[in-house]
Formats: C-alpha cells, structure tokens, sequence
C-alpha cells in the first residue's frame, strides 16, 4: 500500500459510552496495530509537516482513561503521540461552562499523571477553560493562550509548541494570537493535510468517524479522500462541537 496524503487522527475518551467523543477501547487498540503493521509512518505532530504522507496521533482534553487504555497501546506499538491539556481543568472532570449539554462527564489527568507521562507522548495546550476563542475579546484571548503554555510548562517542564483550538474556534485573530505563542496549532477541519495547510490551521480527522463500517485501513485508501469529504460536508450541514 502506498500512502501519500498526511492526517492528524483525533480521540477524546477511550470508553463504551457511545457518546460523540468516545471510542471503545478494543477498536482504538487494533486501529493502532493497523498503523503499526502498514507503510505509514507515525510521527509526533511537530514532525508531520516535514514527514510528507505521515500521520501523527491526538488527543483532545486530557481524560483519565488515555492512561488506562491508550498509554500502554502505544507505547507496545513505539507510537508517539500529543495530549492536549485545559489546564485550569487538569486533575477536575471536564464540566467546563462551554461544554454543551448531554456531553458525558469524565475525569481529567491531574499534574501528578501527567508527570508521569513518558518523553514520546507529547504535551500542548487547549486553552484554560476550554471557551470558544472566537467569542472572547482579544486580551481574554490571548489570557487563555498564554495562562495555558505558562500552566503546562511550570507544572511538567516542558516547552509546548503545540496549540488545539477549543472546538475548532478560530479566526484570522484567534490565529494571530496563536502565532504570538505556538509553532503549530490544529482544528478540528475534517480533512486530510495538503501543501497548503498552515502550520497554525492544522486539519484533523476526528476518530468518531472511524468507529462505524469505515475502517482506518479504508481511510488511507483511494476511497477515504472521497469518505472524509462526504462526512465534511455532512457535518458542516449541522452546529455544534465537542472537541
């Protein structure tokens, strides 16, 4: 199989709730195996942009269960991965003002865990309080960004390069803002990388998607250009976000 189009994979909670930002732990498990057993490169996602035709691996928010579940996958695969923290939440559950109703409650990752993460998983920000950037002025903004980078690095000593917009919310302000703090940033755009991707607009492929009949091995055919497109375009048609 020759695989040349990039993706940025996006998870959430690995559990069996069913809810739209969950995957059963069994499926994440053998979506791993595939990519680890395949041609496609898995890079951590400060590498993707100089690793044409790669893929790196996400995760949104910080919940418990990335521990118990995906930790131990991708370490016995050699796959890196990024966490992306809110870090007025870290140690909380992710019961932040913004989240919409009937969004599962989970628990989050607190300092301590985190700490404990190994070098291969990486660390980046997804705001304080996990608002919708767009709506808050530009100080308020910018407090989010910065309060989140300063947040992460004092309390795990880590540089963070990497920004996720809370729900995808952004605009040519929001990613200036972003530029004053983070080398990259990521969305939740449904849509494989091209050449014209922005290192400050990066899109991503949301797992939900791949949770039903359309498999990881069917995305990375000819086929999953057409799938994520129609799914885009899907999911465009209706409001509202969880990630």
């Amino acid at each position: 199989m020759t695989f040349r189009r990039s993706a940025i994979l996006t998870y959430h909670s690995l559990d069996e709730s069913g809810s739209l930002i969950s995957m059963p732990p069994d499926r994440f498990r053998r979506q791993m195996e595939f990519l680890a057993s395949s041609s496609i490169s898995v890079v951590p996602l400060e590498e993707l942009l100089v690793r044409p035709g790669s893929v790196a691996i996400t995760f949104d928010d910080g919940f418990s269960n990335f521990l118990d579940y995906a930790a131990p996958v991708l370490e016995s695969l050699h796959l890196p991965a990024t966490v992306f923290l809110v870090s007025g939440y870290c140690g909380g559950r992710n019961n932040w003002p913004s989240q919409p109703v009937g969004a599962p409650d989970f628990p989050l990752m607190g300092w301590r865990e985190l700490a404990s993460l190994p070098l291969w998983i990486s660390v980046g920000a997804h705001s304080v309080t996990h608002p919708h950037l767009t709506r808050l002025t530009e100080a308020e903004c910018e407090l989010e960004l910065s309060a989140c980078k300063n947040d992460i690095e004092q309390h795990l000593g880590r540089h963070i390069r990497c920004l996720a917009y809370p729900y995808g919310s952004r605009s040519a302000r929001v990613i200036t803002a972003a530029g004053r703090h983070f080398d990259f940033a990521v969305s939740t755009s449904l849509r494989f990388l091209s050449s014209r991707s922005s290192p400050l607009d990066l899109p991503r492929i949301d797992a939900y998607y791949l949770r039903g009949s359309f498999s990881m091995e069917q995305l990375f055919q000819p086929m999953g250009a057409l799938y994520v497109g129609v799914r885009n375009v899907l999911r465009n048609a209706r409001p509202g976000s969880w990630s």
